[in-house]
């Protein structure tokens, strides 16, 4: 059987060596901590460059993608759609003025607006010989006496019979009905003599001691513009008259131009339209003057019409040939 050893007590030097040392511990600085390593990424080299520059590769490569896209280059801008609208406008506005019934009311209100500017010229033209008129019905009389107020009434009453009958053959014009009776030109140009010749008689050269060309061209001038207008009114009117809404003239003259817009539709002529041109084309072929086969630009040649026509004509003689 074994006996247990005793513990030796501590002597006291033991103990104050022992506190001694724990306060000398206690008293040191403690030791400076040690920087802790950088926090590796979850991937290895995906550093915040790196994800910058990705994404600037991922931003280039949409881009060159968009960029060879060329839908936005297909879009209107402000102006090019402006521009568009009033090309669009005017193509309307030639194929409306294309129209017989629209040919037709341009026609009427050009010749109301003609008819109306030639009677205001021939009443100022009268008006204006009027003085010359007076004073050569005057005979020197003194003013406001009864042969010098009478002297203003001749040119009146003798311009207003003259505008009757031009009136009245201006407005059968008109209508298409020219009246062109001999006695009633033989009216009018025996007003406008007399008015002509008592402008004129006061400042011929036997007339007047003091002879003045000015002064005679002067007087005259007014009965010059009234015989002009009543010779070519008439004519102008007889004109109208014979207009074709359609596209020509009533006696079967050359048709107007025509015109073929590059965009849109275009302006086309049947072979009734252009009867009378494919009349007067085979009148020509039988003198010899076109070949039997003509081409539309000898056609548009010979028979002075727009290029639409001519093939339109052309078209019709090689259905007939066939």
């Amino acid at each position: 059987m074994s006996t247990a050893t005793p513990t030796p007590e501590p002597s006291p030097e033991d103990i104050s060596r022992a506190l001694a040392e724990i306060e000398r511990h206690l008293l040191e600085p403690a030791p400076p901590a040690l920087p802790s390593p950088p926090a590796e990424p979850d991937d290895a080299g995906e550093t915040r460059r790196v994800r910058q520059l990705r994404a600037e590769v991922a931003e280039a490569r949409q881009l060159a993608a968009l960029q060879t896209d060329d839908t936005p280059l297909l879009l209107d801008t402000p102006r090019l759609r402006k521009r568009r609208k009033k090309a669009h406008e005017a193509a309307r506005l030639h194929r409306l003025g294309q129209d017989p019934a629209m040919r037709a009311w341009q026609a009427a209100r050009m010749r109301r607006l003609l008819v109306a500017a030639a009677m205001v010229a021939l009443t100022l033209a009268l008006a204006w010989s009027t003085a010359g008129v007076q004073h050569f019905a005057a005979e020197g009389a003194l003013a406001w006496s009864p042969g010098w107020i009478f002297a203003w009434l001749v040119e009146p009453f003798m311009s207003i019979a003259l505008l009757v009958v031009v009136g009245a053959r201006a407005y059968l014009g008109t209508q298409g009905q020219p009246l062109n009776d001999r006695k009633l030109i033989r009216i009018e140009w025996l007003f406008l003599g007399l008015t002509l010749g008592m402008n004129a008689w006061p400042y011929l050269p036997w007339s007047t001691e003091e002879f003045s060309l000015s002064r005679l061209v002067l007087h005259v001038l007014g009965p010059i513009v009234a015989v002009a207008i009543v010779t070519a009114l008439p004519i102008i009117l007889a004109a109208f008259a014979r207009l074709d809404p359609t596209g020509g003239t009533a006696d079967g003259g050359l048709t107007s131009l025509t015109y073929s817009a590059n965009t849109g539709d275009r302006v086309r002529r049947t072979a009734a339209e252009v009867a009378p041109l494919i009349e007067r084309a085979q009148i020509l072929i039988a003198a010899g003057t076109l070949p039997a086969n003509p081409s539309a630009y000898k056609l548009q040649r010979a028979l002075r019409c727009g290029m639409d026509d001519a093939r339109a004509v052309r078209d019709a003689l090689a259905e007939e040939a066939a």
